[in-house]
């Protein structure tokens, strides 16, 4: 919903909260379900409200758990059986400076103060250990804003007694955390507040009036950034950034005013900003986001402003460039098609107002934000939230060269009539194995992110694919394949539950870079390989249609299963018999079990 994207007005938020959600629910959607928790160690009802709506616009609908005002410790330390019964799929621990126990005092020597640390740092220690102990799910926990007065002034950055140093290092023991837990995440409200503007942020009327730790205009700002954290854990980042040419890259209109008069480089100030534009892209690209370029164009020119000397993008740093006259809607669904990705997954930049309108309400989904001139685009596109990092994989960070190759790929096709002739060519060579700890960052992530081909789009934090790696009782498969141009990672997940001699699929997926290139029947082998070795003798599989799944509706059937069963709702109900000799369905890839 376009009130809800960056830059927003927070204070119409506030006040039309009620609206914005009926019309969410009403027009919004597919959602996915999720359970959060809110300990909060203070006032949280507008947070949590607030952070509905965030969810909501990205396709999660939550039920929440709130505790009481200032209980976040009791109910996670202490047994709770409503909170237990809940179950929640993410815990969001909101603290503020507000809940530290005790700062040090002028008269306290440096033994004193490292006490007084350790004894506040352990206390969140253990409760996080607690949480993941008891509730094993990921945890969100704010570090601390500043403090709102310098009893020091500036020296309190630098004494240890001095509050701004003593939260700064305490910020620092929760960050060494973070880097060893991997399913514990910061919600940096110390940036959020310093962007905000820590006296509005930490207006003391607000918490004496309410017991709200930071002020009312604030809450959305904070509910966002909650929110992307969430809809990172779950999938629902985006992947890539459509962007236009003229005004966007670079200032003017190549066409007319020539490359040698565009404005890019250090020569002069508009040229500059651009410039630190495109070194934005470019580190955007190194994490693995996909850079394409859609514009009303002749080719020549667009690669023309591509070669200008100053030019830090280049035409490689590109997956796909559609620079030509055609509508831009109809030339961002044909970069979406290329890539084998869902056009909700790709964010489109473009300062023209009309373009951006018209690609927005052509294409549901799309994201297209306003925004104004040079000078605010990075920071647009950066508190927007599109690519919010919860995991790094080595995949994330090859992704754009796994794209780039999948292009060359598309190209060496064309040269073949034969189409089984050219997978043969491709080399494939595929590892096939149970899930391992090297992988389980990038198998949750793939569970969140993957909708086309996905038959039960049941999703999984890292924590229960860990589970599910250790239950005796479940089949799981991990598949990477790589070829003659480049390796594509973990590109697909299989987990089975078995008792009485059947195995039950309650995941089967692949990842859309691999698709046509018959991954999916050396899954097969090796997962009839598995139960056979187990004493399985039948499969059961299980379709449950989705608006983003369709593609996979007679998977079971191409695979060999045959039908049980089916609802009005396009629900299937399969099965596969293992008493009759298998035969191995994989022909082009070669395939080593872990």
């Amino acid at each position: 919903m376009k009130c809800l994207e960056y830059p927003f007005d927070p204070n119409y938020i506030l006040e039309k909260k009620k609206k914005i959600r009926r019309e969410l629910l009403e027009v919004g959607g597919p959602f996915i379900d999720k359970k959060i928790a809110i300990l909060g160690g203070s006032t949280t009802n507008d947070i949590r409200l607030i952070l509905e709506l965030f969810l909501l616009d990205q396709g999660i609908r939550p039920a929440f758990y709130e505790s009481e005002y200032n209980r976040y410790y009791e109910d996670a330390m202490f047994p709770n059986p409503e909170l237990e019964e809940f179950g929640p799929d993410v815990v969001y621990i909101h603290t503020t400076n507000r809940n530290i126990t005790a700062y040090p005092a002028p008269g306290d020597d440096e033994k004193a103060v490292e006490n007084l640390l350790l004894t506040e740092y352990e206390k969140f220690r253990k409760m996080w250990d607690r949480i993941f102990e008891v509730y094993r799910c990921p945890v969100i926990q704010n570090d601390f804003e500043m403090p709102y007065f310098r009893l020091l002034g500036n020296r309190d950055a630098v004494d240890p007694r001095g509050r701004v140093h003593f939260l700064s290092e305490l910020n620092r023991k929760f960050f060494s955390y973070a880097r060893d837990h991997e399913n514990f995440h910061i919600c940096d409200i110390n940036y959020l507040s310093a962007d905000f503007g820590l006296k509005d942020w930490a207006d003391p009327f607000y918490y004496h009036m309410y017991k709200y730790a930071l002020s009312l205009p604030a809450i959305p700002y904070l509910a966002q950034n909650v929110a992307n954290i969430i809809k990172s854990l779950f999938g629902k980042n985006k992947k890539g950034l459509v962007l236009d040419l003229d005004n966007t890259l670079w200032g003017g209109v190549i066409g007319d005013d020539g490359v040698e008069n565009i404005e890019l480089g250090p020569e002069e100030s508009t040229g500059q900003a651009y410039s630190e534009f495109q070194e934005y892209l470019k580190q955007l690209k190194t994490l693995g986001i996909l850079l394409n370029i859609d514009s009303k164009n002749d080719p020549e020119n667009a690669l023309a402003g591509l070669r200008h000397p100053d030019s830090t993008l280049k035409e490689e740093d590109f997956i796909e460039i559609m620079a030509n006259w055609e509508p831009k809607d109809q030339n961002f669904r044909k970069i979406a098609r290329e890539l084998n990705l869902l056009p909700e997954s790709l964010v489109f930049i473009d300062d023209n107002p009309a373009e951006r309108h018209i690609v927005r309400e052509q294409i549901k989904g799309v994201r297209a934000p306003e925004i104004g001139g040079i000078q605010d685009y990075i920071r647009v596109i950066d508190r927007s939230g599109f690519f919010e990092v919860t995991a790094l994989s080595g995949d994330d960070l090859k992704r754009s060269e796994m794209y780039a190759e999948n292009a060359k790929r598309r190209a060496f096709e064309e040269s073949f009539s034969d189409y089984r002739e050219y997978l043969v060519s491709l080399k494939m060579k595929a590892v096939i194995g149970a899930f391992e700890p090297l992988y389980m960052a990038r198998i949750a992530q793939l569970t969140n992110k993957s909708n086309q081909f996905n038959l039960t789009t049941k999703r999984y934090t890292q924590a229960e694919i860990e589970e599910a790696a250790k239950d005796p009782e479940r089949v799981t498969l991990y598949g990477k394949l790589e070829d003659r141009f480049g390796d594509n990672g973990v590109v697909s997940v299989v987990i089975g539950h078995f008792s009485g001699g059947i195995l039950k699929i309650e995941l089967w997926l692949m990842s859309c870079r691999v698709l046509k290139r018959d991954m999916e029947f050396a899954m097969m082998d090796a997962l009839a390989s598995e139960c056979l070795k187990r004493g399985i003798r039948e499969i059961r599989g299980y379709y449950y249609p989705t608006p983003k799944n369709g593609m996979v509706r007679d998977f079971y059937a191409i695979m060999g299963f045959e039908k049980i069963s089916g609802d009005d709702k396009g629900n299937t109900e399969w099965t596969f018999d293992l008493t009759k000799p298998y035969e191995k369905k994989n022909t082009v890839i070669e395939t080593a079990d872990r």
